[in-house]
């Protein structure tokens, strides 16, 4: 198992590898890529699958988010027992760092109905999103996953996106909510505590990502990040945008809010529940918590894009990571939520202490009061992240 402390994770990679600005730039020209001609449909891009010739698979992952052996980095277990099981040669890379970056690399490709040369790719809720709406992606047969239908964690079900699982299966889950450094501040249970707190004043920081930040307000406010209204976004906006103009918010961040929590030099932020594992694990008066209004759960999507030439190739392996003993040697090497039921009674086998860590295995109240932030169309998308990026100064 790896260190609790990593130098890099897996989330920070995620809004690391763009500054907000950047982030907003090409996201308003990403966002126009939904235009007659990039569109496809499942009649019109139609994928050939090799399966049954080729036993190969080219899997495209995140750094740092698949479990290898610790004295010997070049295996991965469980990707090792699954080439030895079916027989299928895994070509595995790690070259996803940032949602948009990589649609930049694959848009042309999928755009013209051409391959990417890769079988499986790993995206957040939104970019999956984004792919599914511009019809880029191909569809899962359920036969052929069935530990999907029976495993999978009910909170992940019906997702607006793909409400029937059958394009994009979770690979691990995360939550976003509060985190307070109780060597420097008293507990904080609330939003708006975080927001409003004069003991905070300046001491407090929350993300550049729009959806968690805003997920977050919009909950506070009592509506749901799930299925909101314009008019319910901007209150929100506004809540946020009155911490920001009386200095209750120090900054924006990614995830290199990290270390100054860790040192005190913020007191409480909105963060990401596997920033918090490691840092506990260095510090136990850091404290994850989840506010009394409810957290927000993000996802990282399998999915088998079009024109991928092993797509049940592909399928064996999404059902191999849900065998509950598979995904709980996985969730202990990543420390991220584990998307599979009956993983943590597993997990107890491998590391009793990670079993009983709620941000790895939430339980059944926690879940329910989380939510996965409303799919957006193109016009939402550019609309919400504008204003959001005015708010917050990038």
């Amino acid at each position: 198992m790896r260190s609790p402390l990593r130098p890099l994770t897996r989330r920070g990679l995620l809004t690391g590898t763009l500054g907000s600005a950047a982030m907003l730039a090409t996201a308003g020209v990403l966002a126009g890529c939904g235009t007659k001609g990039a569109k496809q449909t499942e009649a019109g891009c139609v994928s050939e699958d090799l399966s049954g010739t080729e036993k190969k698979l080219a899997f495209s992952n995140w750094p740092q988010y698949m479990d290898v052996d610790e004295s010997d980095e070049s295996k991965r277990p469980t990707l090792d027992a699954f080439v030895a099981k079916s027989g299928i040669q895994v070509t595995y890379t790690e070259d996803i760092n940032d949602n948009n970056e990589f649609f930049g690399k694959v848009q042309n490709q999928l755009a013209a109905c051409q391959g990417t040369g890769r079988d499986i790719v790993v995206l957040t809720d939104w970019m999956a999103a984004r792919m599914i709406r511009l019809g880029w992606i191909q569809k899962l047969d359920p036969a052929k996953i069935p530990n999907v239908a029976a495993n999978m964690l009910p909170s992940l079900l019906d997702r607006s996106f793909d409400p029937d699982n059958r394009i994009s299966i979770p690979w691990q889950s995360g939550l976003a909510g509060l985190a307070y450094n109780g060597s420097v501040t008293k507990e904080i249970r609330t939003v708006d505590e975080l927001l409003t707190r004069p003991d905070l004043k300046g001491k407090v920081t929350a993300l550049s990502e729009m959806r968690d930040t805003m997920g977050l307000l919009l909950q506070s406010n009592g509506h749901d990040p799930a299925n909101f209204t314009a008019a319910q976004f901007d209150d929100a906006l506004n809540k946020l945008k009155k911490a920001v103009d009386s200095g209750q918010i120090r900054k924006f961040t990614g995830n290199d809010y990290a270390p100054d929590l860790a040192k005190g030099d913020i007191a409480a932020c909105v963060c990401w529940s596997g920033d918090v594992i490691q840092l506990s694990g260095e510090n136990e008066k850091i404290r994850f918590v989840s506010p009394d209004s409810g957290v927000m759960l993000f996802s990282d999507n399998m999915m088998v894009p079009n024109k991928a030439t092993h797509k049940a190739n592909a399928e064996q392996l999404i059902n191999h990571y849900y065998e509950p003993a598979v995904a709980a040697q996985l969730a202990a090497y990543v420390n991220y939520i584990c998307p599979v039921k009956g993983a943590r009674a597993e997990m107890e086998k491998i590391d009793p202490e990670l079993a009983a860590n709620p941000l790895i295995f939430p339980d059944e109240a926690m879940l329910s009061r989380s939510k996965v932030f409303m799919t957006l169309d193109e016009k939402q998308e550019r609309e919400y992240e504008s204003k959001f990026q005015q708010v917050i100064g990038a």
